[in-house]
């Protein structure tokens, strides 16, 4: 997956950020507006420099399946540090849902808008249809943990409560339903769907 940035020009002119730049003012008012805009596109590319490795890391690692499972491992390796934690370390949990939440809202994201529709296409709407279904849960579970006071006793046994769904909701997919639906598929197909998940993954990343 690449994203192109195209930079247009016009014959004998600099770009149109550099005309913003330079085009004010001469003086302190051209300076800072330059170092504003330089500030700006050091930001943005930062932030496309972030969502290329983020993705990569997953997306990369093969085709749409071994990027989902990559996904899963991660996931799983989140809730391996939430369990670690205890009552008083209430900032550590805090921050640890945060990414618990990113991490499946984008997988989510992956699977809901490219990957299941896929399956419905290919006669699986049942399959699929379920694991939507689960999804749900992952979303309660979720507000549930945002909303229960995170030093309390309770909290760390709904981590482990929705552990234990989500890795049901994992095992089917790894080991029924995507196997299944990847032997349905050309390599040509296969290789489509991979880039078309990548592509909805780099909107979250």
């Amino acid at each position: 997956m690449a994203t192109e940035t195209k930079t247009k020009k016009s014959s004998g002119k600099s770009n149109s950020s550099s005309d913003s730049a330079f085009g004010w003012s001469s003086g302190h008012g051209g300076v800072i507006a330059g170092a504003v805009l330089a500030g700006a596109a050091v930001g943005i590319a930062a932030n496309v420099g972030r969502k290329l490795f983020l993705q990569m890391s997953t997306g990369m690692s093969g085709d749409w399946v071994d990027a989902l499972t990559a996904e899963h491992r991660l996931t799983q390796g989140l809730f391996d540090t939430l369990e670690a934690t205890d009552d008083s370390q209430v900032a550590t949990r805090t921050t640890l849902l945060g990414k618990l939440k990113y991490a499946l809202t984008k997988h989510a994201n992956e699977e809901e808008n490219v990957i299941y529709p896929a399956l419905r296409q290919a006669n699986l709407a049942h399959d699929a249809d379920a694991l939507t279904g689960e999804h749900g849960y992952v979303k309660t579970y979720l507000y549930e943990l945002e909303t229960l006071p995170k030093n309390s006793p309770d909290w760390l046994a709904r981590v482990r409560d929705f552990r234990a769904m989500l890795e049901e909701h994992i095992r089917m997919e790894e080991e029924e339903v995507f196997p299944a639906f990847r032997k349905l598929m050309s390599p040509e197909q296969n290789a489509r769907l991979t880039s078309l998940m990548n592509k909805e993954g780099f909107k979250m990343a």
